[in-house]
């Protein structure tokens, strides 16, 4: 068995000509129109206004489609250089959203403030899963959830390639896009091991659903006893 919690021992940031050039790729129609839908689901159901963290979100543009639903959103990214393309991103929309420059394992916003946290694409670059996880749970109010979708461990090589086809990039990005999925994919988790890493935090417990090349992990800050 795999040892979760301390698979990395530091997390993985991107920063300059890399950010940027990530920037761009995720800027692709297919991409956007994929953001769009995500954040329509993720607010389905929510209270009007409620409170929404996103934790990683790089160029910022899910929190943008968030933003513009809506809701009352905050970022934090490790990468300094993803803060200032997300906050600029932001601007140039026309949303109001804190970006922050910051740890997941080491949140800086009070207790129980999110109705909502999102981590897409980076949960497995964090250095410790399991105290994000506690972090996610701390910062979630009563009832609130944490929505992690990443890259499945699981997912093979030909669900990769339809993956990329999909992103619209062009035969050199695509190329570029596909040989770091691969190489990811080593450090990515599996659902057992979601179900794992739910149990060592204080959320105990996950669902798990798998698509293409995709994990979504949705936990819940249960009621207080």
């Amino acid at each position: 068995m795999r040892n979760t919690q301390r698979k990395h021992t530091q997390a993985v940031s991107m920063e300059g000509s890399m950010a940027r050039w990530y920037a761009r790729q995720r800027a692709s129609g297919p991409q956007l129109a994929e953001v769009r839908r995500l954040a329509t689901r993720l607010g389905d159901g929510l209270p009007a206004g409620a409170a929404v963290l996103e934790i990683a979100p790089g160029p910022g543009y899910l929190s943008i489609e968030l933003a513009r639903l809506g809701f009352k959103v905050s970022g934090l990214d490790l990468s300094r250089t993803l803060v200032e393309i997300a906050t600029d991103n932001a601007r140039q929309a026309g949303v109001p959203i804190d970006f922050h420059r910051g740890d997941a394992a080491d949140l800086p916003f009070a207790d129980e403030t999110f109705r909502l946290t999102v981590c897409v694409a980076a949960f497995k670059n964090f250095g410790s899963p399991v105290r994000a996880l506690n972090e996610m749970h701390r910062v979630l109010g009563e009832g609130g959830t944490a929505v992690i979708q990443d890259m499945n461990r699981e997912a093979s090589n030909a669900d990769i390639d339809e993956e990329v086809r999909g992103m619209d990039l062009g035969r050199v990005n695509s190329l570029m896009t596909k040989l770091p999925l691969r190489s990811l994919r080593r450090r990515a988790y599996s659902p057992a091991d979601f179900q794992r890493l739910a149990a060592e935090s204080t959320f105990g417990t996950c669902e798990v659903h798998t698509y293409g090349i995709s994990a979504e992990v949705r936990l819940t800050r249960r009621p207080h006893p």
